[in-house]
């Protein structure tokens, strides 16, 4: 679809940030590509970031779509709802996904577009550089370059100041929403962690995702590091998780989950011998590997029903994905 009339909606999920959520909400409306609407898809939040979007709302050039749920999905059920949201409801085109602490700069969206227009071939998904409030490139964020990508690839996404990504993470990821209604939703029962992973991989095993350098957003963590951070009982998720990605999704070839799966392994040992509680995440660990072996994930589907008009989205986006 050109330029000319494609529609892109943003996606916020939000979750006790009230402050933050606003400065999200002021920079997207400040991008130098004007964004068609913005969803603000708020996980049962605490402290009033509903209210304080929609009062944000009133001042802001762009409309603002807020969605209050009455339960914490976790960022995975936020962001498929969120998605399902802006496919149906909004009738976009692309949708540009983030957290409430992610602070776009002004040419963040128009310089992801601007990429994906240069690009030779299809682009189904593109990813931001994402840096910390001082700077520097913030080492939770980096997307997964494509191992073992062509010269071809490499050449066409080159042309377009991109690289080719196997995955990125939902800081600022712009998604084809034609790819979505294809292959599906994030898996809303990982909640949180590998979510963004999981379905980066999945839409990109057949198709093009860029990492754009010139699209900068800011990503306002309270500290500074990877994703090997001692993460305490929430370990719980990421072992489960990887688990449940490894050996139930299909967004990986055999040898990538044993590329992949390696690497895992190290950041597991690593954030093991890093720990100030250890004990709390070898229990993660073995609960995790005993709850992901035991069981798949849910069908997103099932474990957002009963959310009335959002549970109708992810149905309707789900009822043609080819999983």
């Amino acid at each position: 679809m050109g330029a000319a009339c494609e529609r892109v909606v943003a996606v916020v999920v939000a979750f006790d940030r009230r402050e933050l959520l606003v400065r999200v909400l002021q920079a997207l409306a400040a991008q130098t590509r004007p964004l068609d609407c913005v969803v603000v898809l708020d996980n049962a939040s605490s402290d009033g970031s509903a209210e304080a979007a929609r009062r944000a709302a009133a001042d802001l050039a762009v409309p603002v779509d807020v969605v209050a749920l009455p339960r914490n999905t976790g960022g995975a059920g936020g962001f498929a709802a969120g998605l399902a949201r802006a496919i149906t409801e909004h009738a976009a085109d692309w949708v540009w996904l983030m957290d409430d602490d992610t602070v776009p700069t002004p040419t963040a969206l128009e310089q992801l577009l601007a990429a994906r227009d240069a690009h030779p071939g299809e682009v189904a998904v593109l990813a931001s550089r994402v840096v910390w409030h001082d700077g520097r490139e913030h080492p939770m964020n980096t997307p997964r370059r494509r191992p073992l990508a062509r010269a071809a690839a490499r050449a066409g996404a080159a042309s377009a100041g991109a690289v080719p990504v196997r995955s990125a993470s939902f800081v600022s990821l712009l998604v084809d929403a034609e790819a979505v209604r294809a292959d599906g939703l994030p898996v809303a029962d990982y909640f949180i962690w590998n979510d963004d992973f999981e379905f980066t991989t999945r839409l990109l095993r057949a198709r093009t995702g860029l990492h754009c350098p010139a699209s900068v957003v800011v990503h306002e963590t309270r500290v500074f590091g990877g994703t090997d951070v001692d993460p305490g009982p929430r370990f719980y998720f990421e072992v489960r998780n990887k688990v449940w990605l490894f050996t139930r999704s299909g967004g990986l070839a055999p040898w990538e989950k044993a590329l992949y799966g390696g690497s895992t392994l190290l950041r597991w040992a690593r954030t093991l011998a890093g720990s100030s509680q250890p004990r709390v995440l070898l229990a993660g660990l073995r609960r995790g590997l005993a709850d992901g072996l035991r069981r798949r994930p849910r069908p997103t589907s099932q474990v957002l029903e009963g959310l009335g008009a959002v549970s109708a989205a992810v149905v309707a986006v789900e009822a043609g994905a080819g999983r």
